[in-house]
């Protein structure tokens, strides 16, 4: 519906999440960072984590994917306020709008990995926190979408973004780490960044194999002189 407040004002969180053997991966992690930014909205999630489950598995059968290696899913879920009429007021949505989407996870080609790709450092600055708080993962995209299209021009294939004082903050799509005299470097939350559920499993990852990971206020000249 066109009267949406997710279509009308962006009022609404999301998930993206992939499968792994038809599993969606870390889904437990993915439901716990939805909840937290509902919270952070005064929006109610509709559904238990158990439902969501069900309901990721329902759409991923209907479209044919999740039953092999080679058909794993991209999934995404979005819950918007809900319909009402055009006001600001939450109490005109009585009811929250549930939509999942999947479609088919494509990885990026091999070169992506073996001989990395061009950033385009943007003049888009981050969200403010004190407008749109990076740590709400919301439907409102705008931001994102604005520095993405600048790398682009800039013949990026990602734009990474600074906050308002100039560090840098993360990129238009995914959080992002720089790696220094063997460490790799990511910046602290309060620079205004995604808590990324990715970028807190690398921590757990990095102490496994025994490779140094930690969080760094980062400027620009930290993407020059990175190891190789």
């Amino acid at each position: 519906s066109v009267f949406d407040h997710g279509f009308l004002y962006g009022e609404g969180i999301y998930e993206t999440l992939r499968t792994y053997n038809g599993q969606p991966f870390l889904f437990d992690r993915h439901m716990t960072r939805l909840r937290k930014s509902a919270d952070m909205l005064a929006l109610e999630v509709p559904l238990s984590d158990a439902a969501i489950d069900a309901r990721f598995r329902d759409t991923m059968k209907a479209a044919g994917l999740g039953d092999s290696p080679e058909r794993e899913a991209y999934i995404r879920i979005l819950i918007t306020r809900g319909i009402g009429e055009l006001t600001y007021d939450p109490a005109a949505c009585p009811t929250p709008s549930v939509v999942v989407i999947v479609k088919p996870n494509v990885d990026p080609p091999k070169d992506v990995f073996e001989k990395g790709v061009k950033v385009a450092l943007v003049p888009v600055v981050r969200n403010h926190p004190g407008s749109v708080n990076p740590l709400i993962k919301s439907n409102n995209l705008l931001n994102n979408a604005l520095a993405m299209q600048e790398a682009f021009r800039r013949g990026g294939y990602e734009g990474i973004m600074r906050n308002y004082k100039g560090e840098l903050a993360e990129c238009t799509q995914s959080n992002f780490f720089v790696v220094k005299n063997g460490a790799a470097l990511t910046p602290p939350i309060d620079a205004g960044l995604l808590p990324g559920i990715t970028r807190a499993f690398l921590f757990e990852v990095g102490a496994e194999i025994g490779v140094a990971v930690r969080e760094q206020v980062l400027r620009d000249d930290d993407l020059f002189g990175a190891d190789e």
